[in-house]
């Protein structure tokens, strides 16, 4: 009967057992983040900030359409750096001071969860989100596709994108009513950038029945917008909600065409003849080169990580590039003179061509464009070092001797400095985030612990009138070598500056510059002032009421 009595009592004293453990285990979770919260806590005393709420933390101050300004203005009271509290439990140092920001990114801390985390359902675990040694051999990796030569043949993809979004305007001006930038400006964006990842040809900017695949990446871009702009604590039900289940579709789309796109060109890459024809096409694309790259045990990516990869480009180089374009036609608008002085210099660089290319045969005649595109690509695995002497016969090296060659982009240096105006007015990303891996002490011996989560704003940096004279005004001059000799390394990060920072930079301005040059080829770009747009800060800069312009054509 004992024994009996034995058996049945076992069972409860397991249950009882595993409960008590597992009571223990939450008790020591909770202790862990009552200290880790307490040492962050007690550090940010040091730094002061707005009086908060004991419950919402800022939240109650914040308006999406005025934090930018109110992050500058917090700034004025607060020398660089302020607490920003999100609730009661979740700070931020919020750092807008070159010096601090030299500090913070010079570091390889990870990037912090919010928001990036909310984009790998669709993008997956690429440079953008990766952390420690997978994060440095992607790069290692990925950094061949961004080099200077492979950017050469992506400037004529983007010249003939942005003439599809110019003839649109053509007819759209018709109707003497202003533009709305941002809609054309990312098809465009798209347009070009799918021929430079894929070498895909989507008509995406003419036919209103676009190809799946576009239309997943408008969705995704839309509701990721809409997430980031609510997003409150009510987000851990998001994958439960109607938009959930759309982001959800949407992300499958995406990845299973990029899937389908990544296993054809496997199989041609399997097949030697085809191999060759590939590797010596005119324009590598990124899959081509990503395809081709192996580290120094000879291991390729997996299609997993080619997958993210490639989303990661598809998203990092489509939704910037339309806000630093929009916005940079926006600023173009509002400064006639600016503008005029950069048509008058893209006029003396590219005559009568309405095209533009990384380089230009200039004196002793013309060179055919026909000769000219058919050069033979770079190698991107460094077998060539010069596109003019290796590989090229005979006959094409006698028609070169005659001639001079100039770059085109590099020739833009007024255009390039009202540029970098307008991406320190209006940076593409208003913000970065880095959770702390180890303690910092900053250089005027305020610390930080482990874990604590900070915010560089990029927006502050560039309008802190500590750094910058007269900060709201637009003036490109700034950027001209005199001024720009003595400037903090950090006072202008549109980049982001680091280790980190963004592998495509050069990509991006490259083709704000392309866009631009065409743009006021062809059009005068004039404000309208009963839609004057309103900044709202997402995963990018946007306009809550989207960016509008006049244009007149240039006859």
């Amino acid at each position: 009967m004992a024994s009996l009595l034995d058996t049945l009592a076992r069972p409860a004293a397991v249950l009882q057992l595993s409960v008590l453990l597992g009571v223990t285990f939450v008790l020591l979770k909770v202790l862990q983040f009552y200290w880790e919260r307490k040492k962050i806590f007690k550090a940010l005393e040091a730094f002061p900030g707005p009086p908060k709420h004991w419950l919402h933390g800022h939240n109650h101050l914040v308006n999406p359409e005025n934090i930018l300004h109110d992050v500058v203005s917090w700034g004025e009271k607060y020398p660089y750096a302020f607490p920003r509290w999100f609730g009661p439990f979740l700070p931020t140092l919020i750092v807008h001071h070159p010096e601090y920001a030299k500090n913070i990114l010079g570091r390889s801390d990870p990037k912090g969860d919010i928001p990036y985390r909310l984009i790998v359902p669709w993008i997956g675990e690429g440079l953008l989100v990766l952390n420690g040694n997978k994060w440095f051999h992607h790069r290692k990796m990925i950094t061949p596709a961004f080099h200077y030569d492979v950017l050469k043949s992506y400037v004529t993809l983007m010249s003939n994108s942005v003439k599809v979004m110019l003839d649109k305007w053509d007819k759209k001006i018709t109707e003497r009513k202003s533009v709305e930038l941002f809609q054309d400006v990312s098809l465009m964006a798209l347009d070009s950038i799918l021929k430079c990842a894929f070498s895909f040809n989507s008509d995406c900017q003419t036919q209103s029945d676009s190809h799946y695949y576009i239309k997943a990446v408008f969705e995704l871009s839309h509701l990721l917008s809409r997430r980031i702009q609510t997003l409150s604590f009510k987000d851990i039900f998001y994958d439960w909600t109607p938009s959930g289940r759309r982001y959800r579709d949407a992300c499958k789309l995406a990845q299973t065409h990029t899937d389908q796109v990544i296993q054809e060109r496997k199989m041609l890459l399997s097949n030697e003849k085809e191999r060759d024809k590939i590797q010596k096409k005119k324009h590598l694309d990124f899959l081509d080169i990503l395809l081709c790259s192996k580290d120094a045990n000879g291991n390729a990516l997996s299609d997993e990580d080619l997958r993210a990869e490639v989303d990661t480009f598809m998203f990092e180089g489509h939704d910037t590039t339309t806000s630093g374009i929009s916005w940079l036609f926006y600023c173009m608008s509002l400064y006639p003179e600016h503008q005029q002085r950069c048509r008058e210099e893209i006029q003396g660089i590219l005559g009568d061509r309405d095209y533009v290319e990384w380089w230009h045969p200039v004196g002793g005649g013309q060179l055919s464009r026909s000769v000219t595109s058919d050069f033979p690509q770079e190698s991107v695995l460094g077998q060539t070092s010069n596109i003019f002497v290796k590989d090229i016969d005979k006959g094409i090296e006698g028609i070169l001797s005659k001639f001079v060659f100039r770059e085109d982009l590099g020739k833009m240096t007024y255009t390039t400095m009202c540029i970098k105006e307008s991406l320190r007015l209006f940076p593409p990303v208003p913000a970065v985030s880095r959770q702390l891996s180890k303690p910092i002490t900053f250089p005027d011996g305020r610390s930080l612990p482990a874990e604590c989560l900070v915010g560089v704003s990029i927006f502050g940096i560039h309008r802190n009138r500590d750094v910058w004279e007269d900060p709201e005004i637009y003036d490109p001059l700034r950027f001209s070598p005199e001024n720009s000799a003595h400037r903090h390394s950090h006072a202008f990060v549109p980049f982001s500056a680091g280790s980190r920072n963004c592998i495509g930079q050069q990509f991006a301005m490259n083709e704000m510059k392309v866009a631009l040059a065409l743009t006021l080829s062809r059009f005068e770009i004039h404000p309208d002032p009963s839609k004057i747009p309103i900044m709202i800060p997402q995963i990018v800069l946007k306009s809550k009421n989207g960016i509008y312009v006049h244009l007149k054509k240039i006859l």
